[in-house]
């Protein structure tokens, strides 16, 4: 696909997140696309997030009346019209001019929650401002944990719904890519929730290492996490887990829920798959003797059969990430609206060919449908 004279055309022709893809990769700068799209180091962990769902075989019911059916879930207590869930993104000016504020409006027609990253080029309070779905903010735990808490505390006074604090991040893992092409945040754009008070307002020119290192912390430890949800009226997930053990631990500390996630493939280059590690996870959340919290998996994620797959396996809750860049940078709202589009559609009708009728159904049916 090329993009014509008229974008609202081309989406409308978008038939798949693979055309958004193609669609995007044509309007955003390519240093820009290299950030968005690289993984860490031989970027396998990036390539077997999306192989692992496709290994998964879908062994579906026949003669099963599914002229009713629902993907309505549920969100830490809010109904919402699907699981799916917009992850946080870095950076989405990079993408399009109304970057987040984009984003956000799409997510709040469709109902769907969202996260905003901490490194995101539109201050936290505009954001907020721009939907009315329920609204997270991830969470870096910084060098200057003063930072950290007064980036909580104006995401609680601008009436955010939830915190995401990651846990795979104590470095900032190498994305050669990046490297390459000496990626800097570009002239003209700022990282508004990262500025401190008395400290240079924006980031025009720095890269993730260097004047962003205070960002995250190598000492942070579960200590820090279990203050943080000891401190804040907000739900608290720990982001960033792939074993059972510090899913339990996270639970033990406070979180409301886990989100399985190895950033991306943007970490640490070996890790396994989302997928993978996915059920063993979600096991050890069901067996924790706390029945309302919450599991979120992104990572890999292309169809709406990757979403079935997921809740089969234990999921509740399913992010996505670069898909939302594709859409936002393929036409802006309008892209974040077709790129959610695509995949609920593409859920309802994998919903039917299986024989299923809803969410309920397909846990109980679980691992009995979907196998590896």
């Amino acid at each position: 696909m090329h993009p014509s004279q008229d974008p609202v055309a081309e989406l409308a022709k978008a038939v798949s997140l693979a055309d958004l893809e193609s669609l995007a990769r044509e309007r955003i700068e390519r240093t820009a696309w290299d950030y968005y799209r690289s993984g860490a180091w031989d970027e396998r962990t990036l390539a077997r997030n999306e192989s692992s769902w496709r290994e998964l075989t879908v062994h579906f019911r026949g003669f099963v009346d599914v002229s009713a059916r629902s993907t309505v879930g549920e969100f830490f207590g809010a109904r919402v019209p699907s699981p799916l869930f917009v992850a946080p993104t870095a950076m989405q000016r990079l993408a399009h001019a109304d970057g987040e504020c984009a984003t956000a409006r799409a997510s709040s027609a469709a109902g769907i929650p969202m996260c905003l990253s901490s490194l995101s080029t539109t201050p936290l309070e505009e954001v907020r401002a721009a939907t009315t779905a329920p609204l997270w903010m991830q969470i870096y735990i910084s060098a200057d944990r003063d930072a950290t808490r007064a980036l909580i505390a104006r995401a609680e006074a601008a009436g955010f719904d939830g915190l995401a604090v990651t846990a795979d991040t104590p470095m900032w893992g190498t994305r050669e890519r990046d490297i390459r092409n000496g990626f800097r945040v570009p002239d003209g754009l700022r990282l508004p929730n990262l500025e401190r008070p008395g400290g240079p307002t924006g980031h025009s020119g720095v890269g993730m290492g260097g004047a962003l290192s205070w960002t995250i912390d190598p000492s942070a430890s579960w200590r820090d996490f279990e203050a943080i949800a000891a401190a804040t009226r907000l739900p608290v997930v720990a982001k960033g887990l792939c074993r059972p053990d510090d899913c339990r631990r996270a639970l033990d500390a406070g979180a409301a829920g886990v989100w399985i996630s190895n950033h991306g493939g943007r970490q640490l280059d070996g890790a396994p798959s989302t997928a993978e590690v996915l059920p063993s996870c979600a096991d050890a959340v069901r067996g924790s003797g706390r029945p309302k919290a919450t599991v979120i998996v992104d990572g890999g994620v292309r169809r709406g059969v990757d979403v079935l797959r997921a809740i089969a396996l234990g999921a509740d809750t399913i992010a996505l990430g670069r898909p939302i860049l594709w859409g936002l940078g393929a036409g802006g709202e309008a892209g974040v609206t077709r790129a959610l589009a695509i995949v609920t559609a593409e859920f309802d009708l994998a919903l039917a060919l299986s024989g299923v009728r809803n969410l309920a159904e397909l846990r109980e049916l679980g691992k009995d449908l979907v196998r590896r």
